[in-house]
């Protein structure tokens, strides 16, 4: 029997310029009293944390700063934040303020000072033991300062595990932020490339969630076995299309201006409304290949991005996308016309107008070339695989299920797109 049944949820929302100033007086109403803000040094340094650490002060709250997240999360960066919590604490409520990295930290931090164990007991399977945690969280708060991972409206926190060279994540619907605070303001600081990675990122949410396997060709769920990430339905297409929309207008303008207040506030709101529709459809084989990607980088290191060897989530997500989205194409033709001709008008047909439209994307926003320009070559293609094969979650998405071959094919013809 199919299913019959999907499911939707959200975080309470606060948009627009100067909404990140009203957390102070949100936050005093709900009678907090100690408030852990989580950040990193980038963001720090623009002085938005500080900015709102003092509006949550200035309103009678007591606030303790972590300014110590790693950009691209690790399990050895968020043990450090989870014990610098459980030292410091404890407190009320947690206000994350950065990108994806910040507020999946704060994500992580809030599971573990809540609940028993350890970080590996709650990392997805097969690399963790995938438990569930077993008491409340606290409020979070999650303030974006860039415009794309959508993490403060899901439920999931993605990490890097260092021994392994493998990423992965934590996926718990206590994960998701109580309320998303998305002020555009606060991203007119975002570097060039940043703004063109996680502009890729808001992307690949809403083409992923969009082309996602319907809902209802799943087998039926008990209703103890429903998960966050559900299949393509009739609501989370509605902010899928919309995001896509708001995309082919704002996204050139954005990197190529980034002062430009109207593109900032269209891109702000394409994230909002991606992370609407992909926390509760899911993504499916751009993201499953992206964590190999990341998390098997190893001398690349991106312009406006810390000074060390990465791949930023957005930038690996992109990748593969041509391709994976051919290889797609069959199990949906009509959703993967409609996304390219929402993207673009002129969009061609049949399976090569959706990988067109990326990459021609990509080009104008440049972004590298394939995976060739960030170190990979053939050789790295088995472990390449390997590592999106352990994306389970991810893959089970997929309109048109990949073996281990075709996967290898979407690597491959992934090298170099232009």
């Amino acid at each position: 029997m199919g299913e019959t049944v999907f499911t939707y949820a959200a975080p309470a929302l606060k948009f627009g310029p100067g909404a990140a100033a009203e957390i102070g007086s949100d936050l005093a109403r709900t009678g907090a009293r100690r408030v852990l803000l989580v950040t990193d040094p980038g963001v720090a340094a623009t002085g938005h944390p500080a900015r709102i650490a003092e509006q949550i002060t200035a309103a009678g709250l007591g606030v303790t700063t972590y300014d110590g997240v790693h950009v691209e999360p690790t399990d050895t960066s968020l043990t450090e934040a989870v014990e610098f919590a459980r030292a410091a604490g404890p407190f009320d409520v947690i206000v994350a303020v950065g990108g994806g990295s910040a507020i999946d930290t704060a994500k992580a931090v809030n599971l573990l000072t809540t609940n028993p164990g350890e970080l590996m007991d709650y990392v997805n399977a097969p690399v963790g033991k995938a438990q569930a945690p077993t008491q409340p969280l606290l409020p979070l708060v999650a303030v974006p300062t860039t415009t794309g991972t959508g993490s403060e409206s899901t439920t999931i926190c993605v990490l890097d595990v260092l021994s392994l060279h493998v990423k992965t994540g934590i996926s718990h619907p206590a994960l998701r932020p109580t309320t998303a605070v998305v002020d555009p303001t606060l991203t007119l600081t975002q570097p060039t490339l940043v703004t063109a990675a996680a502009g890729m990122d808001i992307l690949c949410h809403a083409l992923e969630s969009y082309t996602a396997r319907w809902y209802a060709d799943f087998d039926a769920k008990r209703p103890e076995e429903r998960v966050p990430y559900c299949g393509a339905n009739p609501i989370a297409d509605l902010w899928s299309e919309r995001a896509l929309g708001l995309l082919a207008g704002a996204f050139r303008a954005a990197v190529r201006d980034g002062s430009d207040p109207r593109a900032r506030e269209q891109m702000a709101l394409a994230a909002t409304f991606a992370g609407l529709g992909f926390g509760n459809a899911g993504v499916h084989i751009p993201h499953a290949n992206a964590y190999p990607i990341a998390g098997r980088v190893r001398d690349y290191r991106p312009e406006g991005y810390p000074d060390e060897p990465m791949v930023p989530h957005g930038m690996a997500v992109s990748m593969t996308a041509p391709e994976a989205f051919r290889f797609t194409f069959e199990a949906a033709p009509d959703r993967h016309l409609h996304a390219a001709r929402l993207l673009d008008p002129g969009a061609g047909a049949g399976p090569d107008a959706l990988p067109t439209v990326i990459t021609a994307l990509m080009r104008d926003i440049g972004l590298p070339s394939g995976l060739a320009e960030i170190g990979y070559g053939e050789a790295d293609v088995p472990d390449l695989v390997a590592g999106a094969l352990q994306q389970q979650r991810l893959l089970a998405t997929a309109p048109r299920s990949p073996t281990e071959e075709d996967l290898a094919g979407v690597f491959r013809r992934s090298m170099e797109h232009w």
